[in-house]
């Protein structure tokens, strides 16, 4: 089974091609879904956040307060070490859960969708890496109508994931997302088809 990891530049669209592949009937892995659930109230990892924050970045309900606690993390480097070092490896060992499980159910082929896939050093789980790729200001610019945040906070974010150029460089294949969904969709459609003839011939295979 040959596995591809997805990821790209907050606002690049991960999810809108994610989407589409999952169309195509493959197998997706969303490591923000992981993230979700196991912060889930009553799941260790929030115990473990609880022990290092305090009460105020759990709700009454036992939830996890993700806006408290980024407030708390991000402009503190060390603090957002920390959270990492809580929450990366149980989402890395339920990544390599599911692909195991991919492949012993005979997939031919999974995407795992990891936002910051070279930053955490996810990218040794995958075999292929797909970019989803468009300019700076255009990111700011959808980061903005989406999250309703400022373009200040839009450009912070940005400084702390992988400069565009460098992500592109390190991509299999690069998907430029900068038009409409309709310019989308023929490129998801060719890595799919791509994808799939390679594990049919057993190319990239682990």
């Amino acid at each position: 089974m040959i596995v591809a990891g997805l990821t790209g530049g907050i606002g690049s669209g991960k999810s809108a091609a994610a989407d589409l592949f999952a169309k195509r009937g493959v197998p997706v892995i969303d490591a923000d879904a992981i993230s979700h659930e196991l912060t889930a109230p009553g799941q260790p990892v929030v115990e473990l956040i609880r022990k290092q924050w305090g009460d105020e970045v759990i709700t009454a309900s036992g939830e996890l307060d993700r806006a408290r606690l980024r407030h708390r993390v991000f402009s503190d480097p060390e603090q957002l070490r920390i959270l990492e070092s809580i929450l990366h490896p149980a989402i890395r060992r339920r990544i390599q859960h599911e692909i195991d499980s991919l492949r012993a159910a005979g997939a031919p082929w999974c995407l795992v969708v990891v936002p910051l896939l070279f930053e955490s050093g996810f990218d040794d789980l995958v075999d292929r890496v797909i970019v989803v790729d468009i300019p700076t200001a255009l990111q700011i610019e959808r980061v903005v109508a989406r999250d309703h945040v400022s373009a200040k906070d839009a450009q912070r974010i940005l400084a702390r994931q992988m400069p565009r150029e460098e992500r592109a460089s390190r991509a299999d294949y690069l998907i430029d997302n900068s038009g409409p969904l309709e310019a989308l969709e023929p490129r998801v459609a060719a890595i799919h088809q791509q994808l799939s003839a390679d594990a049919q011939s057993g190319q990239g295979l682990l």
